[in-house]
């Protein structure tokens, strides 16, 4: 029996769900041991990736003209980046980010490996399959967020304000899990689905996320020595 969309987005995110131990530095922030200035990293390169990732979103949504469901996903992926992008500046502040700091700067490559591959992915990638690899990360991060939200206010004091970043990607949004599914719907039934491209790029996209975080975890435990 052929499987739906819904079956083939839940049997991929399980398939595509990362090693529980991928990820050392939420741990770090879960027991509020990890430091002000990591966190502040934190915030100074999410502001570049929300800025990449925005503009792969759109231009996945134009590659995707003749798919109106697909390009509606990338849309309103493009459109939370920018709502994420206001709640993210008072994370920012809240951790000692100013003006002067943002500008001294320098991104950590290994941080900046997934908004890269995700330009990638919008060059190159089938839109279609993208929608199914990218859908299978989030729910990584929306866990991640979660759990950082938490410890922000349990052990740094930070005020629902400084948290709404987290927040935001904490829930599954239904309206964005319908138009996810009604994507993928789209690609099979037109037939142009690759589960071998998706699960390529959905290895590529976790990895480059376990990357993310272990530069910013290698970077705390480096300021420790």
């Amino acid at each position: 029996m052929a499987r739906t969309a819904r079956q083939l987005l839940e049997t991929t995110t399980g398939k595509l769900a990362p090693d529980p131990g991928a990820n050392r530095l939420v741990p770090l922030v879960a027991r509020g041991a990890a430091g002000r200035d990591t966190l502040a990293a934190l915030a100074l390169e999410q502001r570049w990736v929300i800025a990449a990732d925005r503009r792969s979103f759109l231009y996945l949504a134009d590659r995707a003209a003749e798919e109106p469901e697909t390009a509606a996903w990338f849309t309103a992926l493009a459109e939370g980046e920018n709502l994420a992008g206001q709640r993210l500046e008072a994370f920012a502040v809240a951790c000692g980010v100013n003006e002067q700091r943002t500008v001294a700067y320098e991104p950590l490559p290994g941080c900046q490996a997934y908004p890269a591959y995700v330009a990638w992915l919008a060059l190159n990638g089938s839109p279609s399959e993208v929608v199914l690899a990218l859908h299978a990360n989030f729910s990584a991060w929306g866990g991640y967020c979660a759990t950082i939200a938490a410890a922000l206010r349990r052990h740094y004091g930070f005020t629902d304000e400084a948290c709404a970043f987290f927040d935001f990607f904490a829930e599954p949004d239904p309206a964005l899990e319908r138009t996810a599914t009604a994507a993928v719907q789209e690609a099979l039934d037109a037939g142009r689905l690759s589960e071998d491209l998706v699960r390529r790029y959905g290895r590529l996209l976790r990895s480059y996320e376990a990357m993310f975080w272990h530069t910013l975890w290698e970077r705390e435990v480096g300021q420790e020595d």
